[in-house]
């Protein structure tokens, strides 16, 4: 688990679960985002996000439950 994997779940969540926007939100490619999203749940061994294809489309159950965490991680090392 890494920042970027965190910033990646938050902004996917601002921006309505648009992966293009959170890539420049985050300035990096889309498949990028796609990749550190994908690898963040694999190591959770949980789904965060409802997927409809390829796009997202919500969060699932245990994505609502991780998104404060991560909120609150991202927070505190901000604070550092």
């Amino acid at each position: 688990m890494n920042f970027q994997q965190l910033r990646s779940v938050r902004e996917a969540v601002r921006h309505d679960f648009n992966l293009t926007e959170v890539a420049g939100a985050l300035h990096t490619s889309q498949p990028g985002v796609s990749r550190q999203i994908r690898e963040l749940e694999d190591e959770l061994g949980v789904e965060i996000f409802v997927r409809a294809g390829k796009r997202l489309t919500g969060l699932t159950p245990p994505g609502s439950a991780v998104l404060p965490i991560v909120e609150r991680l991202l927070l505190e090392a901000d604070n550092l």
